[in-house]
């Protein structure tokens, strides 16, 4: 880390000292993605002098490297010959990624320097839906023939691989380009360059449709252990494959999504710190006012039992360690069936299940709870022992209510077609602490002769 501190300071040194040769010696031994996030800390005159001085070749790669922003600046700064270049070097994901992005007259310029080919093929992505495997799979891919011997596929491989994302996994196709199977070059390598590809090929291929959610992709990828995955039409034609770094993004972006849901904020499609103020704003206000709102719901059940503490003060001291206390025990479980259902560990139909377990985790951490504060409630209140039966009891309640509600709510919401991230610790929250008012002030009225 340290080193890469180094690299970087040196290389803002040579570049303030005029030292362009030397710059871009430097440059050039340098991963894609570090010399992307050298020119990301450059002020915008500086970014277009630097990352002209890159290869042809490494330009394209770092490029794709680039927030949005900086993208954008280059293309404005560049001539039409750079940006055929950059385009047409580009994968295609790419490409369709960064396009979803920019303006609509940068994107025509984009499009006006593409080869007709590449402008196809992109149109062809950016009409698939958003965020399905259709626009983020890429059509740089090897496709080879059944008929083919193992001698056909090497030479095909050298002669065309070189522009393809991955050369590991090949894909198998018939004339219709319908897909037969697949081939990897670990198989290639262990067979006689004779042998026919029909004969090795693996016929039980794990296929994705175009339409098909990225998030399901992402699930696919983690339980099958992929490098990557064909994406065929509704007829079964191969159209493209998804590899493994795209899903890292997905996976990224399916997560940040989440916590941003799970803590009641809209989410941002921006970084935190290139977010304006008003963006960051707008994304919050509206959970805040539901759930505001929603909170009346506590200040209504106070008000109705109003005489209840009226005639014992202490009650209301309770309050607050019910409230989040329950809470707390709701916000365990719906995490923990939040990140279940993510990762595939927990489907719909185990909700009887889960809500049998968690109800029995409740009784336990219930029972251990309420006897903690029994006693020191017994210490504390001498006399009162009424009163702290009340509380305990309620306590116990709450925590086994909590918990049954915070399962089942995320579970219910993916039923409904909802994402769970919304049943997290906010919204449960809310709804425990107006039950466990509720059973607490019953209680109370019950065993303290309150009426």
């Amino acid at each position: 880390m340290l080193d890469k501190e180094m690299k970087m300071e040196e290389l803002f040194e040579l570049l303030e000292n005029k030292q362009y040769r030397q710059l871009k010696t430097e440059l050039v031994e340098l991963n894609e993605a570090d010399i992307a996030a050298f020119l990301t800390e450059l002020d915008k005159e500086k970014i277009l002098l630097v990352f002209r001085m890159l290869p042809k070749d490494q330009a394209a790669d770092v490029f794709a490297f680039l927030e949005v922003e900086e993208q954008q600046h280059i293309i404005n700064g560049i001539n039409d010959n750079e940006l055929k270049q950059i385009i047409e070097d580009l994968y295609v994901d790419d490409a369709v990624d960064m396009l979803e992005e920019l303006p609509a007259t940068v994107v025509k310029r984009v499009l006006q320097n593409a080869t007709p080919e590449t402008r196809a093929l992109i149109n062809q992505f950016l009409q698939y839906p958003e965020n399905s495997a259709g626009s983020i799979m890429t059509a740089e891919y090897v496709g080879l023939k059944s008929t083919m011997t193992v001698a056909d596929a090497f030479a095909y491989i050298r002669k065309n691989g070189i522009d393809k994302e991955t050369i590991y996994t090949c894909y198998v196709m018939d004339q219709k380009r319908k897909l037969e199977g697949v081939v990897t070059v670990k198989d290639l390598l262990m067979h006689s360059y004779e042998t026919v590809i029909g004969d090795i090929m693996d016929t039980n291929v794990i296929t994705v449709v175009t339409t098909e959610d990225q998030e399901k992709v992402a699930e696919d990828f983690t339980k099958y252990d992929l490098l990557s995955m064909p994406v065929v039409d509704k007829e079964d034609r191969l159209v493209g494959i998804v590899t493994v770094d795209d899903i890292v993004d997905v996976m990224e972006q399916e997560a940040t999504e989440d916590f941003e849901k799970m803590a009641a904020m809209a989410p941002s499609e921006k970084p935190y710190l290139k977010t304006s103020v008003f963006q960051l704003a707008k994304n919050r206000i509206v959970w805040l006012l539901v759930l505001m709102v929603s909170s009346m719901l506590t200040g209504g059940i106070l008000a109705k039992y109003e005489r209840a503490f009226a005639l014992i003060p202490l009650l209301v001291t309770f309050i607050p360690m019910l409230t989040d206390t329950g809470g707390n025990a709701g916000s365990q479980s719906s995490t923990l069936i939040i990140r279940g259902m993510a990762v595939g560990e927990i489907e719909p139909s185990d909700i009887f299940k889960v809500l049998w377990k968690e109800i029995r985790v409740g009784v336990l951490v219930g029972v251990i709870l309420s006897a903690v504060n029994f006693l020191r409630l017994v210490l504390m209140y001498p006399g009162q022992e009424m009163v702290c039966l009340t509380v305990v009891l309620s306590l116990f309640m709450t925590v086994l209510l909590a918990k049954a509600i915070g399962c089942t709510l995320p579970i219910l919401a993916k039923v409904m077609r909802l994402d769970p991230a919304i049943m997290a610790a906010p919204l449960i929250t809310t709804i425990v602490d107006a039950f466990s008012l509720v059973i607490y002030f019953q209680l109370a009225c019950k065993f303290l002769n309150l009426g």
